[in-house]
């Protein structure tokens, strides 16, 4: 499903490298639309802070709102206890991403949004198909539509590639997620 111009709704970020194109894009075009920035995946808390400031920053550039949700590390942690050793684009993925999008989709909900899009696939290191089954098990417990947004294909990537230059993001190494291992 595509988001309606006419439609506010949301926009999950992971980070701006992957979320500068589609912010850009979606402005360009006038969609009325929030960023929300809601990563309790992403450690040390200092990594967290600086991928929200980020975001807050590309948001600033093209006078989208940006709203943060809070940081709960714990719950990510209880949430994918057990798996801690999977790999990138195993069952804590998708786990996570069900666990954001749900909260957003809770979010938009009770505050009048009328979807939610996410850029969590953009990365050539997620699995797109992985990150849209956990947006419709969230839509359908939420009643909150998932609209597609394109942020890989139709230039994207190289717009995302020339921003990320341009605008000198801070572009991590990393997803985000570092499991506890310890507890």
């Amino acid at each position: 499903m595509q988001p309606d111009k006419n439609s506010k709704f949301l926009l999950l970020s992971c980070c701006a490298p992957c979320s500068c194109a589609v912010i850009k894009t979606l402005a360009e075009q006038f969609y009325d639309f929030s960023v929300v920035f809601y990563n309790p995946n992403v450690r040390p808390r200092e990594e967290y802070c600086k991928r929200c400031e980020e975001n807050r920053r590309i948001c600033g550039l093209y006078q989208i709102p940006f709203i943060e949700l809070e940081y709960d590390n714990n719950h990510w942690c209880e949430m994918t206890k057990g798996l801690e050793n999977e790999p990138e684009r195993g069952a804590r993925c998708s786990v996570c991403f069900y666990m954001r999008l749900k909260r957003v989709m809770e979010y938009a909900k009770a505050n009048g949004f009328a979807g939610v899009a996410s850029v969590l696939g953009v990365s050539r290191y997620k699995n797109l198909a992985q990150v849209n089954a956990a947006a419709d098990k969230a839509s359908s417990e939420t009643g909150v539509p998932y609209f597609d947004i394109e942020g890989r294909k139709h230039g994207m990537q190289e717009l995302r590639c020339r921003l990320i230059k341009e605008l000198d993001l801070y572009n991590q190494n990393y997803c985000g997620c570092r499991p506890r291992t310890d507890e």
